[in-house]
């Protein structure tokens, strides 16, 4: 079940695939074209590309929401990310990411450690710059 906040993301088409953790993505089909698009351009030669182009479009199907909100996840992708019945929804942006509760469970104490976050995001840059 797709929470309603984050139906409209799917009103123009998307794309469900294995995310890079133990979860799945769901992504718009605008975003999906982008990431597309970026992996098609890599270069063929490179290992690491076509890794990456097997994780993202071998495991990439076109989902449609149901009339109450569902989505149907094929057994492969099911299977990878461990789910069964009950599913954490985590919106991303332009995508959107399915967990099992457990898995869930270990992303949010990542999260909630403030001691390694410190560390962790010191090289990243979220001030706002002036031109």
């Amino acid at each position: 079940m797709v929470p309603a906040r984050l139906r409209e993301l799917l009103e123009g088409g998307a794309y469900l695939t294995q995310g890079f953790d133990k979860c799945l993505m769901v992504m718009t089909d605008a975003y999906f074209k982008q990431v597309y698009d970026r992996i098609n351009a890599m270069n063929l030669a490179d290992p690491t590309a076509r890794l990456l182009r097997r994780l993202i479009l071998s495991n990439a199907y076109p989902v449609e929401v149901d009339k109450v909100g569902r989505i149907l996840v094929n057994g492969n992708l099911r299977q990878f990310a461990g789910l069964e019945s009950n599913a954490i929804v985590a919106g991303q942006g332009d995508y959107f990411e399915v967990w099992t509760p457990a898995e869930w469970e270990k992303q949010t104490a990542q999260i909630n450690d403030t001691e390694a976050n410190n560390q962790r995001f010191a090289t990243l840059d979220l001030s706002s710059k002036s031109a």
